[in-house]
């Protein structure tokens, strides 16, 4: 019998597993997916400042992080003149954070990929709501990052990141692999099945998720 590779190693398979129990201890856990509909986003279509405040406001009520985030457009060069729009190089969205004030910056040419500017900018809401707690979530500072695109898996978006990398073609701090086994736990924890997100998936990430949950 021929055994299929692990999609994720044992260390990244224990340290989701901590994860899981620190967020669902912490905040109080999703009963299912997010999904990209209006049940869960009220905001219109537009590519304006003031749609861009409105889904952030959905994201924020998602999360239930209540504190307030001011929302600044980064100044990019228009479209036609840009080499790459998915390079590296480029950024997607930043939090900065002080004593007086919480700021997300996003690039507004992402609107146009819905998917993509949501799963940015829970991403970002993230950081806000995991503000003073880096040290205590499982990785510590040095797994910030990661654990901040897990979180948002543990929070009900791993449709949003699964889809957003796929669409985008890079995998950003997770590896798709990765984050198809966190939407398999999540799932698995959850006592849902693949056909809860299947509809807004790729057929890649599909795939991905079904390898993932044999493996769980």
């Amino acid at each position: 019998m021929f055994w299929s590779s692990p999609l994720v190693s044992d260390d990244m398979r224990i340290w989701v597993d901590e994860c899981f129990d620190w967020f669902d201890a912490k905040f109080v856990p999703p009963k299912g997916p997010i999904l990209p509909n209006k049940t869960f986003f009220r905001a219109g279509k537009g590519q304006d400042l003031a749609t861009a405040q409105l889904v952030l406001g959905d994201i924020m009520r998602l999360l239930d992080y209540d504190l307030p985030i001011a929302l600044s457009p980064i100044a990019k060069l228009p479209p036609e003149y840009r080499h790459s729009y998915q390079a590296l190089s480029d950024v997607a969205g930043t939090f900065q954070e002080t004593e007086d004030e919480r700021v997300i910056q996003y690039d507004p040419e992402m609107m146009h990929k819905p998917i993509n500017f949501i799963s940015t900018m829970a991403h970002e809401v993230m950081h806000a709501r995991l503000s003073g707690l880096v040290h205590i979530v499982p990785g510590g500072e040095g797994a910030h990052e990661l654990a901040t695109d897990l979180g948002c898996i543990i929070a009900g978006f791993g449709v949003f990141q699964m889809q957003a990398a796929d669409d985008a073609g890079w995998s950003g701090y997770m590896t798709q692999s990765s984050r198809a086994h966190a939407l398999a736990v999540f799932l698995d924890r959850r006592g849902l099945g693949p056909e809860a997100v299947n509809p807004y998936l790729s057929g890649r990430c599909q795939k991905l998720l079904r390898k993932a949950l044999r493996q769980l």
